[in-house]
This record gives C-alpha cells, sequence and structure tokens, in this order.
C-alpha cells in the first residue's frame, strides 16, 4: 500500500506598497542614518538592535527589517536571517545598523568581524554589504566612511 507524503508548498512573497519612484535613495551614510533614525524603535538607548535597510540596484530603499535586539551589551546576528530576507525581496545591497545603547560610537572587535563575514558572505550571493552604522541617539559611526571596509 502507497502512501502519500504531506509536503508543503513554499511560497516566496515580496510586495510593495509603493511606487518605485517614491523610494528614498540612498548616496550617503547621512542619508541611511536618516531613514534608520525614523524607524529605529524607542529602545535606542535601552538595549541592542539590529537592523538592515533593502536596496535595489538603483540603491533605492526597497523597505527595512529588524533583524534582533538583545540586550544592554549585545544582540544576536545570524546572517542567514539577513540574507534571507534580502534574498526574497530580491535586493541587491544592504545597508547593515545596531546600536550602542551605551552612547558609544567606537565599534567592537565584534562589530568588526561580523561586518567583514556579512560582506564576505554577501560577495558569494552578489548582495553588496555597502555599510554598516552604529547608532546612538545623538549620532552615527559608518564603517565605510572611516574606510574600514
Amino acid at each position: 500500500m502507497q502512501t502519500q507524503s504531506q509536503i508543503s508548498e513554499i511560497k516566496v512573497i515580496y510586495q510593495s506598497a509603493i511606487k518605485k519612484s517614491l523610494l528614498p535613495v540612498i548616496k550617503t551614510s547621512k542619508d541611511a542614518y536618516l531613514i534608520f533614525k525614523e524607524i529605529w524603535s524607542s529602545n535606542i538607548e535601552f538595549k541592542e538592535e539590529f537592523y538592515i535597510l533593502l536596496l535595489n540596484r538603483a540603491n533605492k530603499v526597497l523597505g527595512w527589517y529588524k533583524v534582533s535586539e538583545g540586550g544592554v551589551a549585545g544582540t544576536l546576528v545570524d546572517p542567514k536571517i539577513i540574507f534571507s530576507v534580502a534574498l526574497k525581496c530580491n535586493a541587491s545591497a544592504v545597508v547593515l545598523a545596531h546600536n550602542h545603547p551605551s552612547g558609544s560610537l567606537k565599534p567592537s572587535l565584534q562589530d568588526n568581524q561580523l561586518t567583514q563575514k556579512l560582506k564576505e558572505g554577501g560577495k558569494i550571493l552578489e548582495i553588496s554589504v555597502l555599510d554598516h552604522l552604529i547608532m546612538t541617539s545623538e549620532s552615527y559611526f559608518s564603517f565605510e566612511d572611516e574606510g574600514i571596509f
């Protein structure tokens, strides 16, 4: 007697309610900072969070995604989550950002290692990691502007 396997259909859907002509464009780190500042939760001085902006080939922002939130001293960032979201919306590039509740704009060793890891992963998938910002309520640090990339 044969039994039929139960297999789920996988659906991958990205839909934008905004016309492409109205999407904001990222030209500088400040452009990204201002968008992140608008979407960031009220926890910027309370606990660490990690967000991404997803961009098309013209550096227009397709959308944003909150990757993780943690505690006072860190948050877990899974590269598979970042790239699965980027692939789902057919992004050509991403801008990374996380906050330092302490107010420090200095990147940690872990920040540097994660940035390099994500940059390398993006190369394989042909998804450019354009920048990584460290956010505070008053300012930001750009890995790209500081030549760390």
